[in-house]
């Protein structure tokens, strides 16, 4: 999938350890079956790092995050261990197994078990053994390399058909800054943060108030705009963590710096939704829902997440159908007011745009230039209220048949 450039932030390579302080391991360790997946990770930093995150509001959480959380709550982490295969949720031993993956990451590495924050993702219910953990533990350490970005990010995998990970390089003070970070999610995904995890890292400084308050800030634009089925997951979590390498003046308040630094950070998870929404379990297409003209931010967000989960429009867009009343639809049970009477619609992709609807009702167009338009791996859907001049994008996928023979046999 093509990545997408935000304000001119030049994208770098290295992922989770573009950032100067980390490096990263990933190793199959027995959990899963399958021998050729990866399903163990680490991720340490060089010195202790400004902490934050965000988490999933599913009543049902995953013991991991109860953990992370109480880790993490002074704003201070040194390394994440996680794995895949096995979610760690609904386990009664849960918090006790997800505090011993940190106790044994830890020894491993001379340092405290509250040093590090856990995650898991995959199967709910079932109990998670230790005992691959800590037979992988030294090898996993061993290899725990800046440049083993794509292992860490291998091994985080579930449905996943592709690795998720970029980065951006900045300037802040006059000092070259980078954030890095790599994502898994393809089903289960409608994040409502605050079974998809991100892991963050960045080399400027930034204090765990502004890390927190920026973070919350740009997921809210990113990753809580994302939907491939509607289902919100258990285990969703969005940790980031700034080693300050790269010795740049603190940054401590909401101001210039600071805008640069949540643009760096959006134009890295903007894409990361995408990859997410692009590798929906099944999907075929990546598509996006533009909102233009509403009232508010807020009426633009709640239009574009009603457009993206409808999975009437998502069938259509599978079979490259513009059933243009299938947005409006859409758009009229979406819980805010709107005057159907003055929207616009239109579907464009690399292979042309075309308008379908005006003031509320259709118009007369090509089916076939509309097949076309439709036929691409991205689309776009484009709304205009005709309200006001606030806007929102939200990213999501088609609806196909595979996507039921996945979740058929999930467990198998």
């Amino acid at each position: 999938m093509k990545l997408v450039k935000f304000d001119g932030f030049p994208f770098v390579e290295g992922g989770v350890t573009a950032a100067k302080g980390f490096s990263a391991s990933g190793v199959h360790c027995g959990i899963r079956a399958n021998k050729s997946k990866k399903d163990l990770g680490l991720l340490l930093a060089d010195h202790d790092c400004a902490a934050a995150g965000v988490y999933t509001l599913n009543k049902v959480k995953g013991a991991p995050i109860a953990v992370t959380k109480d880790h993490i709550a002074g704003g201070c982490c040194r390394g994440v261990i996680v794995n895949s295969g096995i979610a760690n949720t609904c386990n009664a031993d849960g918090v006790e197994k997800a505090e011993a993956m940190c106790q044994i990451a830890a020894k491993a590495v001379h340092l405290k078990e509250t040093n590090f924050a856990v995650a898991s993702t995959g199967v709910i219910g079932q109990p998670l053994p230790l005992e691959p953990i800590q037979g992988s533990i030294d090898t996993l350490v061993k290899e725990l390399s800046p440049k083993n970005h794509g292992d860490f990010a291998s091994a985080i995998m579930t449905t996943d058909t592709v690795m998720k990970e970029t980065a951006v390089e900045f300037t802040l003070g006059g000092k070259t800054c980078h954030i890095g970070g790599c994502a898994k999610g393809s089903g289960m995904i409608m994040p409502n943060m605050a079974t998809m995890l991100c892991f963050l890292t960045t080399d400027a400084a930034v204090s765990p108030e502004m890390l927190r308050l920026v973070l919350k800030q740009v997921v809210d634009e990113t990753f809580n705009m994302v939907s491939v089925d509607g289902d919100t997951s258990t285990n969703d979590t969005v940790l980031l963590l700034a080693s300050g390498d790269a010795g740049n003046p603190e940054i401590v308040c909401q101001n210039e710096q600071y805008e640069v630094f949540a643009n760096a950070l959006y134009a890295v998870l903007m894409n990361l939704s995408r990859m997410i929404a692009g590798d929906g379990e099944g999907a075929t297409k990546l598509l996006e829902c533009t909102v233009d003209g509403a009232q508010t931010k807020e009426q633009a967000k709640i239009v574009a997440k009603s457009v993206i989960n409808s999975s009437l429009l998502k069938a259509a867009m599978f079979g490259a159908d513009a059933n243009w009343g299938r947005v409006l639809c859409a758009i009229g049970y979406a819980e805010t007011d709107v005057d159907i009477g003055r929207v616009d619609v239109a579907f464009a992709s690399e292979n042309g745009a075309i308008a379908v609807c005006q003031n509320g009702a259709g118009i007369d167009f090509s089916e076939e230039t509309a097949k076309k338009v439709l036929s691409a791996d991205e689309i776009k859907i484009l709304i205009d209220l005709n309200a006001g001049e606030k806007s929102a994008t939200a990213w999501g996928c088609d609806l196909t048949y595979d996507y039921v023979r996945i979740n058929g046999d999930y467990r198998s």
